[in-house]
């Protein structure tokens, strides 16, 4: 389809390759029907830098072609025929956009401290050398999420070792050894399938065989990536992430693994191994879970996907599957006193990391590194330079006494209008 220059799309829903294609030269921002803020087609238009809105009533597929409207994605507010002034006003703002983001991007290699002295890491969400290369420029500290499935989806026989050991080590090679590297093992299942995989047909996949499940089921796939994540030993600080663990067994299993194939290669050393915090009984059992890992990153995606059972590329649902939901908040809360209680760090590399609005209070809870979408960095980087870690720790106090999410986003807020600007605003 031919696009007009500063175009908002509307439509019932975009899948991820779709949303990947969109020519970001033409298409300002888009709304969707379909999925909700942490949909996989939201978070995808989040790395692309692309003002979003899903989940939103069927009537705007009624919009007709070349409607004025103002996409006001951090509002969540599709604003049809705006006024001369209206538009003015959204000028204005798009101006001090420029302009806040010319100097985030200027001053991205600083590092993220508040301003009463306490450093937050910032590190990026990536699934590409290319991408690695580009969070560099934009100042991450680091890689805290390498979706390593990249190299195994779209594709109809797996990758050979040694592509998969070549390719972490050129990500590892361009990070060097004074930067983290996070590698979460294959993630994939029934929601997300390999054609060389054969797997049987599943009611639910998201409550089916995924992730480690998966892994464990067909160790070859694990014991063979986990050789190949080990060849990159040395070029950076080398940490493993296990996706979708709930059960104290399933990290066994695979430390087992991991220390017979180091050894297998002579290593001497090991990497750092840690699980994704994405399903609730881990997070309720972090105190259990910590003594036996180096470090938990908290998948807010899933983690708010099961906690509150709806899923998040539901069409009529997905708007509630809010991760500032007091109870997605209480679990990262529990998560993070029990990894510091064990000397553990905790991170987060899940949409919420990306969203400025929750910096202060994951701040606040405690958090040690945000991993976010890469083109985001220099303004997540800002936003925690502009916070004071002891107000930080009050929102957060308060908000985990809320009672829903629309609650906790009006609370912060509130707290941001004093402390930072954000609205992706976009015109057609």
């Amino acid at each position: 389809m031919e696009l007009p220059e500063c175009a908002i799309l509307v439509a019932e829903q975009l899948t991820p390759s779709q949303t990947a294609g969109l020519d970001t030269s033409k298409v300002l921002g888009f709304v969707t029907v379909a999925g909700g803020a942490t949909s996989h087609v939201a978070i995808l238009a989040r790395a692309l830098g692309l003002p979003s809105l899903c989940g939103v009533p069927s009537q705007v597929l009624a919009l007709a072609n070349g409607k004025r409207v103002l996409l006001n994605a951090d509002k969540g507010e599709l604003q049809l025929e705006p006024n001369l002034a209206e538009i003015e006003q959204l000028q204005a703002v798009r101006q001090q956009q420029k302009l806040r983001l010319q100097r985030e991007v200027a001053q991205a290699s600083q590092a993220a401290v508040t301003r009463d002295g306490h450093h937050v890491e910032v590190t990026a969400n990536v699934a590409s050398l290319q991408e690695v290369e580009q969070s560099l420029t934009l100042g991450a500290e680091g890689v805290g999420l390498l979706r390593s499935e990249f190299l195994y989806l779209e594709r109809n026989r797996a990758p050979s070792a040694e592509e998969q050991a070549d390719t972490y080590s050129a990500i590892a090679r361009a990070l060097g050894p004074e930067r983290n590297l996070v590698v979460r093992t294959l993630d994939v299942g029934g929601d997300k399938p390999l054609a060389y995989v054969p797997m049987e047909s599943e009611t639910n996949p998201f409550l089916g065989l995924r992730g480690i499940r998966l892994c464990l089921e067909r160790p070859e796939l694990l014991r063979e990536q986990l050789r190949a994540i080990l060849a990159s030993a040395g070029l950076a600080r080398l940490h493993i992430m296990l996706p979708m663990v709930s059960l104290l067994s399933e990290l066994h299993l695979a430390r087992k693994m991991l220390d017979e194939e180091a050894q297998t290669l002579g290593l001497s050393e090991l990497p750092k191994l840690g699980i994704m915090i994405e399903v609730p009984s881990a997070a309720l059992m972090a105190d259990v879970f910590a003594p036996h890992v180096d470090f938990f990153s908290i998948g807010t995606n899933d983690l708010t996907q099961y906690t509150l059972a709806m899923d998040r590329d539901h069409p009529r649902l997905a708007s509630q599957a809010d991760s500032f939901h007091p109870a997605v908040l209480r679990l990262i809360d529990m998560t993070v006193k029990a990894a510091h209680a064990h000397g553990k760090w905790v991170g987060v590399c899940g949409a919420l990391a990306s969203e400025t609005l929750a910096v202060p209070v994951l701040i606040g809870l405690g958090v040690d590194e945000l991993s976010v979408s890469v083109p985001l960095i220099p303004t997540i980087k800002a936003t925690v330079r502009e916070l004071d870690l002891h107000d930080c720790q009050i929102i957060a106090r308060q908000v985990l006494g809320l009672e829903e999410a629309d609650q906790v986003r009006e609370a912060l807020r509130l707290y941001h209008a004093a402390t930072v600007e954000t609205s992706p605003v976009m015109e057609h």
